[in-house]
């Protein structure tokens, strides 16, 4: 992505400082939206960065057929290493940004404050695992219909917008009124963020059957996206 570029993988920070420090102004500064205790940038950068990875991952899976088409005429391979290379790839993008969330983390710790780390910390790689497989399993349902609708590219990335306006990314769930609770229970990246705030700042309202409701909702998203995978690769070449 930063090929050529006179920064290079340095744009992997700006990107997401930048972009938390405009939701910080928006949401944070100009709107007003509470952020339970939390230092308002770090509260915005966490939900940020697994945001990013999330949509990263599916934006890159749905286009990953088409933009290997010209390979895939050439040489044969498994058609699935496509969506799973981006996946990966994305994985070192993630790493940079978490870096640079543990670095204002810390930093803010040690000034004080009504927040701090619990020991749900542990699980983190879980709802990192978690948040892959549902981005993988959207990104090939997506994949499997952009062969032959490539009107769906579009869609993707507006789709994700609204999606990300779903989740509590740039406010926390417990300003979501009671009337629209049931919404939430069905994003299931909803209960990612929550608990991965919960786990690192001490709150959060992800209750047991919003997560469980959340990890079943991914696995039946990864089982059909690899089933309509497997259904359509046989006429990719054909389509592309």
């Amino acid at each position: 992505m930063y090929a050529q570029t006179v920064l290079g993988p340095i744009w992997l920070v700006i990107s997401a400082v930048l972009s938390s420090s405009v939701m910080t102004l928006v949401f944070g500064t100009i709107a007003g939206i509470s952020t339970d205790g939390i230092p308002q940038f770090l509260f915005y950068l966490s939900g940020n960065i697994l945001w990013m990875n999330f949509s990263g991952c599916v934006t890159g899976c749905a286009d990953s057929l088409l933009s290997h088409a010209g390979l895939m005429g050439k040489v044969y391979f498994p058609r699935l290493c496509a969506p799973i290379s981006v996946v990966l790839s994305r994985q070192f993008q993630f790493l940079v940004q978490t870096c640079i969330f543990f670095v204002v983390y810390v930093v803010l710790l040690g000034q004080g404050g009504n927040w701090g780390p619990t020991w749900w910390v542990l699980a983190t790689p879980l709802l990192v695992i978690q948040l892959l497989a549902l981005a993988t399993g959207t990104g090939l349902i997506l994949a499997s219909a952009t062969v032959r609708y490539r009107d769906i590219r579009v869609l993707v990335t507006f789709g994700l917008q609204i999606w990300m306006y779903a989740t509590p990314v740039v406010y926390p769930a417990s300003q979501i009124q009671a009337q629209w609770r049931w919404l939430y229970l069905l994003n299931p990246v909803a209960p990612v963020v929550e608990c991965f705030r919960g786990a690192w700042f001490g709150t959060g309202t992800a209750s047991l059957s919003a997560i469980c409701i959340s990890v079943g909702m991914t696995v039946l998203i990864l089982v059909l996206g690899l089933w309509m995978f497997h259904r359509a690769q046989r006429k990719f070449i054909d389509t592309i």
